[in-house]
This record gives C-alpha cells, sequence and structure tokens, in this order.
C-alpha cells in the first residue's frame, strides 16, 4: 500500500506540476501562450477558459473524495492533450515536439492508474477490517 501511495504521488504531483505550469500563462494570456495559439489556429480568448479548466482538473484530482469528478478531471486533461499534440501535427510541428504530449500521456496514465490501484487497495483494507 505504501509503494502504491508513493508511486501514485510521484506521477500525480508531475501532473500537477505540468498542468499548472500549462495553466498560468493560459491564464494571463502571456504573448508566448498567445503566440502559440496564433500558430495552431486558435482565438487568443480560449487561453483562459483553458487555463482555468486546467486548474479545476488539478483541485479535483488534489482533493479527497469526489471519485466522479476525478474520473472527468483525468479524461479533461486527455482531451487537453489530444487536442493539443492533434494541433500540433495539423499545422506541421515536427515530431520532436511529441516528446511533449507522450510524457503528459505517461504521467496521466500514471496518476490515473495507481489512483485506482491505491483507491481498490483502500477499500480491501477497508472491508477486511469491517469483517474481523
Amino acid at each position: 500500500m505504501k509503494k502504491t501511495k508513493i508511486i501514485y504521488w510521484i506521477f500525480t504531483g508531475l501532473l500537477v506540476a505540468l498542468m499548472g505550469i500549462g495553466s498560468i500563462p493560459d491564464i494571463l494570456s502571456v504573448p508566448n501562450a498567445v503566440a502559440l495559439f496564433e500558430h495552431l489556429g486558435y482565438p487568443s480568448y480560449l487561453l483562459p477558459f483553458l487555463g482555468v479548466a486546467k486548474l479545476l482538473g488539478i483541485v479535483a484530482i488534489l482533493v479527497p473524495g469526489f471519485p466522479r469528478v476525478k474520473e472527468w478531471a483525468y479524461a479533461g486533461f486527455t482531451f487537453d492533450l489530444t487536442g493539443a499534440m492533434y494541433s500540433s501535427i495539423s499545422v506541421g510541428d515536427p515530431a520532436s515536439s511529441w516528446l511533449f504530449f507522450i510524457i503528459g500521456y505517461i504521467l496521466i496514465a500514471g496518476s490515473y492508474i495507481y489512483h485506482h490501484k491505491k483507491s481498490n487497495s483502500a477499500s480491501v483494507s477497508h472491508d477486511d477490517s469491517l469483517s474481523t
């Protein structure tokens, strides 16, 4: 159980850092973020919306409980990353830029898988304590 929690928090901490670092420039509409959005062909008014959505996803993943909201947060991060990767491929960005997306997918998958392992092992140990 302890090993599962440690691995979960490593993946989740890195995922939160990745999404948090990406959300702040979006919320503030910094010039680099606006330039990237223009490069991808999107209007800059979407930046604050996506930044706030990422922050809400971070909160949903970090706050205990609310399993359905956590599921949606993981799905939202996956949709965000998939949309960004598709957009990058569509405008002809080089394959070398895909490394960022692959790392993001690994962090989402690791956090999600270990979240469920942690939840399942906690419920099993709770069930065992009730039966004894």
